[in-house]
């Protein structure tokens, strides 16, 4: 598997399953409904942003984005979203991914990583970031509206470089 930076002609690999996990509602604090266009500015925003893309045999299994997670005094902490195409589930896909974003981040200068969102009732993706040396500094009680679970927490994770 190979990670590289996204080209403009990966998008139409990435929507079907971006949209997929997004109408879902289980995992990403997106609006259901978002269209195509809005979800694309969102998934390639300007510089200092990155996109990425994981890709076996030429096709696309899974993205991410970082860059900073806010601005000015807070620039040196670094944030990422991750998807993986849920038909590749298992394959070590979002490792792949945690792995590039969080070493290209600390390469980058960054002095942390920290995830904003993580809905608590995705266990694998919580145990993932935390075997990558991700912590959960707080959980927002009720902070995301679970499609079938109802109101979960929201955990904030971070780890330091």
């Amino acid at each position: 598997m190979e990670i590289r930076e996204a080209a403009a002609a990966d998008w139409d690999a990435i929507w079907p399953f971006m949209r997929r996990i997004v109408v879902a509602g289980e995992t990403f604090s997106w609006e259901r409904d978002l269209d195509e266009k809005r979800a694309r500015e969102r998934w390639f925003p300007a510089p200092p942003w990155r996109t990425v893309v994981a890709v076996e045999d030429g096709r696309v299994l899974g993205t991410a984005i970082s860059g900073p997670n806010r601005e000015g005094p807070g620039a040196h902490v670094a944030t990422a979203s991750f998807m993986v195409d849920p038909d590749t589930g298992g394959r070590g896909v979002g490792r792949a991914l945690g792995r590039h974003v969080l070493g290209r981040a600390e390469a980058d200068g960054f002095r942390a990583m920290q995830f904003n969102a993580v809905v608590e009732t995705n266990t694998r993706a919580v145990e993932l970031w935390k075997s990558l040396g991700m912590e959960i500094a707080t959980t927002l009680p009720e902070a995301f509206h679970h499609p079938t679970r109802g109101y979960v927490g929201l955990h904030v994770m971070y780890r330091r470089f």
